[in-house]
């Protein structure tokens, strides 16, 4: 039994909270939680300084930090959950008889869905299957130590807009090159601004920064 006890802080208790089970891989579940400093608590003296808020932290008794963090990943399982939402998800479409394959390649799992009858289902610029998406990585990712990343693709979607984003890239960047100005790009995804900055990268002359917070956040293209 592990009876070492660990102290977090935070802005908040849930920020303190949220550090320590991130740090200790595990749920609030398997860990006796105590606020030792209480956030709403103020004396004349605290106003004038940061406010820091502490927990400490133990794992319940029969629960040891090795075992929490070299628990294995029930893949399987994981797999089998998706399915079953696909499943479910699909029978109730209007368009019946769509088919998907799903494959794990360690903590990434893939699901596609090639049938072109589905295209209705990506959506402007990919914003329903990145919903989509977001709703299958956390079945996936729920009670998991490890954090399970899925990845959606309908009608070869991902390859198309994968190829357009870098020729978009490529002519953005010879336009800065051109007019000497910055150029900033409507919001896009994290998974589209990825392809962005990697296409421009290496380029002699322009560079790439975001701006913003999600789902607003946007790509800026600039000169050296």
């Amino acid at each position: 039994m592990d009876e070492k006890t660990y102290i977090f802080e935070g802005k908040t208790t849930n920020e303190a909270i949220e550090k320590g089970l991130k740090e200790l891989r595990t749920t609030k579940y398997k860990v006796d939680i105590k606020v030792l400093e209480n956030e709403d608590k103020k004396t004349f003296f605290s106003i004038l300084a940061p406010k820091v808020v502490k927990v400490e932290m133990k794992f319940k008794e029969g629960i040891a930090k090795k075992e929490v963090n070299k628990e294995p990943m029930d893949v399987t399982q994981i797999i089998k959950d998706l399915q079953n939402f696909m499943n479910v998800f699909l029978e109730n479409l209007p368009t019946k008889g769509l088919k998907y394959e799903i494959k794990s390649e360690g903590n990434l799992i893939k699901i596609d869905i090639k049938d072109e009858q589905a295209a209705y289902l990506i959506g402007y610029r990919g914003e329903t299957l990145n919903s989509l998406q977001n709703i299958l990585s956390n079945i996936a990712s729920n009670d998991k130590q490890e954090k399970v990343r899925v990845l959606l693709n309908i009608s070869n979607y991902r390859e198309k807009r994968e190829q357009d984003l870098k020729t978009l890239a490529n002519k953005i960047a010879e336009s800065v090159v051109k007019s000497k100005k910055s150029i900033t790009l409507e919001p896009m995804t994290a998974y589209d601004r990825k392809i962005i900055h990697s296409v421009l990268q290496e380029h002699e002359k322009v560079k790439t920064h975001s701006i913003g917070k999600d789902p607003y956040r946007k790509v800026v293209v600039s000169l050296k």
